[in-house]
């Protein structure tokens, strides 16, 4: 681990285990959260609505969660940098047991929609449909104030914890034969979202922009009824929230030979504990993933009209994010049937 992913680590650590009310901070101690450049004074968002989400709608026991965030050592609490997984200039970490995921959000557009617009919905949705695909969202972080780190971009303000749908396979025997896809409609086309904001991708993450399943997936009628009708109640709240562009995180892992292997749901059957495909092959899980992305915010509306221009030029056809929430849900539910083989 680098210093600044252990300065940020530190911060996320911080703000897990000591609760902070920002109506506490002294002028001085607001003044010093300014100046930092890597260790920002991080607090929950909401922190009882999301220990209601943990506690009462799925389960979790609170302090097992609490201590997936300790360290396996006496030296203090530290979370694992993961490698580059998107193209947003976002860091990720993982839990020291691997059972949550930590994503930063850099883009001022992509946390103010989930803050302002997008987390009553997400809760009320959570809590009257529990077996919900929408990637659970345990915790929210942000800073207490501004600081010269998140301005500069030295340190990221705002933070999401969920559950990573990839547990248990760094102690799986075959973990080599796991296989990951971030699906989204292949019928658009996917410029570089960031080009007007400076970043660029590497290829590498630009390759993955898109995903192909070069399979399909073999269910029984009953699995394959409520993944349709679990992705349609997900997306529903997703179109009336304006949101587009965003994938379903599908993993797959052989069925044989029968072993235990961990899941964020160990206690349940479900899409992100494991479905067993029809032939008894795979082992499937599923997730919904990046719905920060809305039609309504200005950095958006500004990338629209842009791509707009350059599209009326390129014929490029199509693409994901200049076109209408519900035409998105439209193609997204219908790639997900594509990619499901019918039972006889």
């Amino acid at each position: 681990m680098g210093f600044r992913d252990a300065r940020i680590s530190r911060s996320i650590i911080r703000a897990i285990f000591h609760q902070t009310n920002p109506k506490d901070a002294t002028l001085v101690g607001r003044i010093l959260a300014f100046f930092s450049f890597l260790q920002l004074l991080l607090i929950r968002f909401r922190p009882r609505v999301f220990e209601h989400l943990r506690k009462d709608v799925w389960k979790l026991d609170e302090d097992e969660y609490r201590e997936s965030f300790r360290s396996a050592d006496k030296s203090g609490g530290s979370l694992k940098p993961v490698g580059d997984l998107g193209y947003s200039g976002s860091t990720f970490f993982t839990t020291p047991n691997s059972k949550y995921l930590i994503k930063s959000l850099p883009r001022a557009f992509e946390y103010e929609f989930f803050m302002e617009d997008l987390c009553d919905k997400y809760v009320e949705h959570m809590t009257n449909n529990p077996n919900s695909l929408l990637v659970r969202i345990t915790d929210f972080l942000e800073a207490i104030g501004p600081a010269i780190g998140s301005w500069i971009g030295t340190a990221p303000a705002h933070h999401v914890v969920m559950e990573n749908v990839l547990y248990g396979k760094e102690t799986d025997e075959q973990q080599d034969k796991w296989e990951t896809y971030d699906l989204k409609p292949s019928s658009y086309f996917y410029p570089e979202r960031d080009l007007a904001g400076g970043r660029l991708a590497p290829d590498s993450v630009k390759e993955r922009l898109v995903d192909h399943f070069p399979d399909k997936m073999r269910l029984s009628p009953h699995d394959h009824a409520e993944l349709i009708k679990l992705l349609e109640a997900d997306t529903a709240l997703l179109r009336s929230a304006n949101a587009v562009d965003y994938s379903l995180f599908l993993v797959r892992y052989p069925a044989e030979p029968a072993r235990e292997v961990s899941s964020p749901a160990a206690n349940e059957r479900s899409w992100r504990n494991g479905v067993l495909s029809r032939d008894g092959k795979w082992v499937y899980r599923a997730v919904v993933l990046d719905f920060f992305w809305a039609k309504h915010k200005m950095q958006p509306k500004l990338m629209t009209k842009l791509i707009r221009s350059f599209n009326f030029f390129a014929h490029k056809g199509p693409m994901s994010i200049t076109t209408t929430p519900d035409e998105y849900r439209g193609r997204f539910l219908e790639m997900v049937q594509g990619y499901i083989e019918a039972s006889e």
